[in-house]
């Protein structure tokens, strides 16, 4: 991707903390909406209610309909009675769960782990990456279960309870299986999606489910020396076709969020060529990439020297997005999974 050496450290920026949002704003819409154009590289301050007077008819918005599982659970080990974190990160196979376990020093294979309901797990092997495989009973309900036992999983610098679990998941999430929010998509209304359809923007879905490695800092010095984390996705063959015809028809292709992002790229052919189709991708986009399917992208403001920063910073250039996140420090934008919102077209 690139012959010259980038640092992790070269998509670092000072957020006073009192920026992180720790509460989500009502109505969703109301947030926000920092407007980056590449072509004139200005920036304007918007409010996302505003977003269809800057999107056009035929223009296609790309949404991910992944739902958030109440992955964090609490339990102690058999005999013992120390409180033990166990936060499920995918379904392996059948009733087994690759999982981080907190502290997991003392929780080896062959331990049997006590949950709520009388539900006890087994703990049968450590993964490469220090967390565990958990088979849970076979014959219960688990998402009955987890529904009723789990607590919903909230970014670790969101300090506040969160009154109503369902502000953390988007209005239009349907498949489960993400331990955290496609959070571009948490500022859409109905009514916002009326306003949209009344403008002749298209609306299409594909699945992403986000994993925990989206909050895992990059501990390298040297950009490329980053290994991606994998996320599973489903892309429908409607959904390609119609993206395709967007773009013959010379109209834009809206990713919301990075997760699209991600997808839709992985996907995509040196050709140009999008491909349906089910799988993993562990995608790593930074500058240097050259972007095949997306034409802009709505995001939420991502933490410094994050992947998530590296991929807006490949999409619009480095310094104009460092000039865009000083502009919102300044102007006291409210950052990350419940702050506001940032469009570059």
């Amino acid at each position: 991707m690139n012959s010259y050496q980038m640092l992790v450290n070269d998509f670092d920026y000072q957020l006073p903390p009192e920026l992180i949002a720790q509460r989500p704003v009502e109505p969703r819409d109301s947030s926000r909406l920092l407007a980056l154009d590449r072509s004139t590289k200005t920036i304007s301050d918007r409010i996302f209610s505003e977003l269809p007077s800057l999107l056009e008819s035929g223009d296609l918005l790309v949404f991910n309909d992944t739902k958030v599982i109440p992955a964090r659970l609490f339990a102690t080990k058999e005999g013992g009675s120390a409180r033990i974190e166990v936060f499920l990160l995918k379904q392996v196979e059948g009733s087994r769960w690759e999982c981080l376990v907190r502290p997991g020093k003392r929780v080896k294979p062959g331990v049997k782990l006590q949950f709520e309901d009388g539900v006890a797990g087994s703990v049968q092997e450590t993964t490469p990456a220090g967390g565990r495989i958990i088979e849970f009973p076979r014959e219960i309900d688990f998402r009955e279960w987890l529904e009723r036992t789990g607590q919903v999983p909230l970014p670790p610098y969101i300090t506040a309870p969160i009154a109503d679990p369902e502000r953390y998941q988007t209005v239009y999430a349907q498949v489960e299986g993400s331990v955290a929010a496609p959070t571009a998509g948490l500022h859409f209304t109905e009514a916002l999606f009326q306003e949209l359809e009344r403008r002749g923007v298209q609306r299409g879905f594909l699945t992403l489910h986000v994993g925990l490695g989206t909050f895992r800092p990059v501990k390298v010095e040297r950009v490329e020396d980053h290994q991606m984390h994998a996320e599973a996705f489903t892309l429908p063959a409607e959904l390609a076709e119609r993206i395709a015809a967007t773009k013959k028809a010379g109209k834009r292709v809206i990713a919301v969020g990075t997760t699209v992002v991600r997808v839709l790229e992985s996907q995509t052919d040196a050709s140009g060529c999008l491909r349906a189709g089910s799988g993993e991708t562990a995608v790593f986009i930074y500058p240097g990439y050259r972007f095949k399917t997306v034409d802009a992208l709505i995001t939420n403001f991502h933490l410094p020297r994050s992947t998530l920063l590296m991929l807006v910073a490949a999409f619009a250039g480095r310094e104009f997005v460092l000039a865009g996140y000083d502009h919102a420090v300044k102007n006291n934008y409210r950052f990350f999974s419940f702050g506001d919102a940032m469009i570059i077209l």
